[in-house]
């Protein structure tokens, strides 16, 4: 094979449309465009633009306010840890960290710290240590005869 000799398969490329190139070529004259006005001509960027009339987004109240530098932090339920217990997919005798949470597959990725949520029930004796937890988590694992630490969250700025 040469070079000459390549091609593309066929149906694989398509000529573009020339607009505005005669009558013949099925989009001349005004090429698509219709007539007049504002869309017509060239330049022009109206997204949002409402003629004049005050956008709805800014007739709408602004409220509230996003911290910039607010803590993400992956959200677990009791109930989930539980049933990977169940599931031998973490190991209930050992200690429960972030790191065992992600290799066991319950948690995607760690963000800025694993927050335990008290929903669910658990019945496993349980030493799980985590960035954050609710008093509802805490209390229902220490009931179950486990414990759960919180520890600090790593600085990460």
């Amino acid at each position: 094979m040469k070079l000459h000799e390549l091609s593309d398969n066929p149906g694989a490329t398509k000529k573009r449309m020339r607009v505005g190139r005669g009558p013949g070529s099925g989009k001349g004259k005004m090429g698509g465009r219709g007539i007049k006005g504002q869309k017509s001509r060239s330049g022009v960027a109206i997204n949002g633009y409402e003629g004049g009339q005050m956008p709805l987004y800014q007739r709408l109240p602004k409220r509230g306010f996003n911290k910039p530098n607010r803590k993400a932090f992956a959200v677990i339920n009791l109930g989930l840890i539980q049933k990977f217990v169940d599931e031998k997919k973490l190991d209930a005798s050992a200690a429960i960290t972030e790191d065992a949470l992600i290799a066991s597959g319950l948690v995607r990725r760690k963000k800025d710290g694993i927050r335990v949520l008290a929903k669910g029930e658990v019945s496993a004796k349980l030493n799980i240590e985590v960035t954050g937890a609710s008093k509802a988590a805490v209390e229902a694992v220490e009931k179950a005869g486990g414990s759960l630490t919180v520890k600090s969250a790593p600085a990460a700025e």
